[in-house]
């Protein structure tokens, strides 16, 4: 099932989340819905918090749609990183809780991730480039931390201007 996606300035958006402690059907289940949810957005990854759930889960999969590759979707419970690289790569990102802004955003290149899977083994795995980035930035969504929070201050208020006047639009649609 689809889930509406939280835009910015919304105060979920700035919180801590707390650790998944057991894995529950519920949790699988929300899982498989940030997937339907980030697909359909599209987006290559979405956190928990940003579909109102504080807790400490992210699905991604950078495997373009155009690609011969297959898709990768992965499910992340407590992720971490723990290792990075000294060596940085700079992309311009974005962010469903921030749409049609963009900004380059540096980061490691490459890092060392440790998570829970959906059947509850211990993961560990490299990325590098665009899956780094990609769930360093989701990552940051656990914390608090949005990708616009890495820009210089007026840039940062600009945008969240944007998302406030997107909301109110929004709003009257509905209405």
């Amino acid at each position: 099932m689809k889930r509406p996606i939280l835009i910015h300035p919304d105060p979920r958006l700035k919180k801590h989340c707390d650790p998944v402690d057991d894995l529950s059907d519920d949790l699988r289940v929300l899982a498989d819905d940030m997937l339907e949810t980030m697909y359909a957005a599209p987006g290559i990854g979405l956190a928990a918090p940003q579909v109102g759930v504080m807790s400490r889960l992210i699905v991604l999969d950078c495997v373009k749609s155009d690609s011969e590759e297959a898709s990768r979707p992965l499910v992340m419970f407590n992720p971490r990183v723990l290792a990075s690289s000294d060596e940085r790569n700079v992309y311009e990102e974005g962010c469903l809780s921030i749409p049609d802004q963009y900004a380059d955003v540096e980061r490691p290149k490459i890092v060392d991730v440790e998570w829970i899977d959906r059947d509850g083994k211990l993961q560990s795995e490299t990325f590098d480039g665009l899956w780094a980035t990609c769930v360093q930035h989701e990552i940051d969504h656990l914390e608090g931390t949005l990708f616009i929070d890495y820009l210089k201050p007026l840039r940062r208020q600009l945008i969240t201007r944007k998302m406030v006047k997107l909301k109110k639009e929004r709003a009257r649609e509905r209405a």
